[in-house]
């Protein structure tokens, strides 16, 4: 901007943006809130009543035109460089093959790779991890736990450690779907001290997320640092069955003459070069991948992150309409924020922070910040695809059950939803049950943690 025009000041500062992002127009009575600035106590500053209190002159607006799509009429889109940033990386959860790796607004301003060198806290996008722990030490998506003030003394002169919801409230005895889903810290808390944190620690080294996690309870709200690239391929894991993968970047290599010098995929196709069928048997290549997760558990916990797509704190993601998982993540203050997820086919981490750290905002969490990038870009990459449901191994049960007790549910159940187990710990109907009870008890199968 070299010079007050009017018009363009006039158009900025009644701009704002809406729910998808969008730039949209608000009466000239209504003053913008986007542009407010937040403080260092993440309250947000003054509202907005001239242009100059969001312009200067000597700043940089791109006044980018936008042709009219099915959702909005054409316009314009005003863009300045952001002081915040970010990284996004899409993989093939099957074969590890990076697919798409953003790690800036642009490589020309900054050469700092976001995506691969900025180790930063998860938050709640590690949880997965802790509830993977718990399905293959004998609970299920459906046992009993206590959301509940949890206290911690950590030794003289540390002061006791007092995590607490992002509600700030107790919800009592919960399933585990339900703590995955509404991303409860205390339950979280409680199954990682039942497990151990070696149990967890092991979890993080096996998924190559963090090598050696320290053994505090705070980790298992992810508190140990890691990078997109780590995490989302630590998802890819689990909707791959459980299989270790390691993120690729080059698959092939050839000389100048067309031969190939180099191929990441070392397994050998027998008669994968035979010029001519001559009824041989099926090509079949030997699946070299090491299991690091029982894949009926793998499957349970993408059961869970289904969910929080279809229930919890990642809904948004459901208006695309297809089987997609995946996690939110915020970390205290809001200085990071996470949405990590998958369809069958494709595993997406989205991060969004300073490089360095601050607060985003207020209530600028992972659902607010990351989860609309996802969303676009999954809206994008899955937009030619059928909806393909996960693949569900051998050995899972499908049951319906009570979404509060977890219990089988009966003709005048409420809440109800179809849960996956494992074959033998089913819970049994209440017909069934020694005292008609409808209380989750441990020896139901049911599992419970008070």
């Amino acid at each position: 901007i070299e010079e007050e025009p009017p018009k363009a000041h006039e158009s900025f500062s009644h701009a704002s943006l809406d729910e998808e992002f969008k730039l949209c127009f608000v009466p000239k009575e209504r003053n913008p809130v986007i542009e407010r600035a937040t403080l260092e106590d993440q309250k947000r500053g003054d509202r907005i009543t001239h242009p100059a209190d969001v312009l200067v002159v000597g700043d940089v607006v791109l006044v980018e035109a936008v042709p009219a799509s099915e959702e909005a009429p054409a316009g314009f889109a005003l863009r300045q460089i952001p002081d915040v940033s970010g990284a996004l990386v899409a993989l093939d959860p099957h074969t590890g093959r990076v697919l798409a790796l953003s790690g800036g607004f642009d490589f020309a301003l900054s050469q700092f790779n976001r995506a691969t060198q900025a180790n930063r806290q998860p938050g709640s996008a590690f949880k997965p991890f802790v509830y993977l722990a718990a399905l293959d030490n004998g609970f299920t998506p459906a046992s009993v736990v206590l959301d509940a003030p949890y206290v911690i003394d950590q030794g003289e002169g540390l002061g006791k450690w007092k995590p607490e919801n992002y509600s700030q409230k107790f919800y009592g005895p919960s399933t585990l779907r339900l703590g995955l889903e509404k991303s409860r810290n205390l339950m979280t808390v409680r199954i990682a001290q039942y497990l151990g944190m070696d149990t967890i620690s092991g979890y993080a080294k096996r998924f190559n997320i963090h090598p050696n996690l320290p053994l505090m309870p705070s980790m298992a709200l992810g508190a140990g640092e890691t990078t997109v690239l780590r995490l989302t391929t630590a998802y890819a894991m689990l909707v791959n069955g459980g299989r270790y993968i390691e993120p690729a970047f080059v698959e092939r290599i050839q000389d100048r003459h067309g031969q190939t010098v180099y191929t990441r995929d070392g397994r050998d196709c027998g008669g994968c070069a035979d010029l001519r069928w001559e009824k041989q048997a099926p090509l079949l290549l030997p699946d070299m991948r090491e299991q690091v997760a029982d894949p009926l558990s793998a499957y349970q916990t993408v059961s869970m992150l289904e969910g929080v797509v279809l229930r919890g704190t990642g809904r948004s993601i459901k208006v695309l309409g297809k089987p997609i998982g995946g996690k939110t993540g915020t970390t205290n203050q809001f200085r990071d924020a996470w949405f990590v997820g998958f369809s069958p086919d494709l595993a997406v981490g989205v991060y969004i922070g300073f490089d360095q750290p601050k607060t985003l905002g207020r209530r600028e969490s992972g659902g607010k910040v990351a989860a609309p990038i996802f969303r676009e870009f999954m809206r994008h990459a899955l937009a030619n695809t059928p909806a393909v449901p996960f693949r569900v191994p051998q050995g899972i049960r499908f049951v319906r059950v009570d979404s509060k007790t977890g219990l089988a549910a009966g003709e005048g159940s409420k809440d109800v939803l179809v849960e996956a187990f494992r074959i033998g710990t089913e819970p049994r109907p209440a017909s069934e049950r020694a005292d008609g009870s409808d209380t989750p008890v441990l020896t139901e199968g049911v599992g419970g943690l008070y």
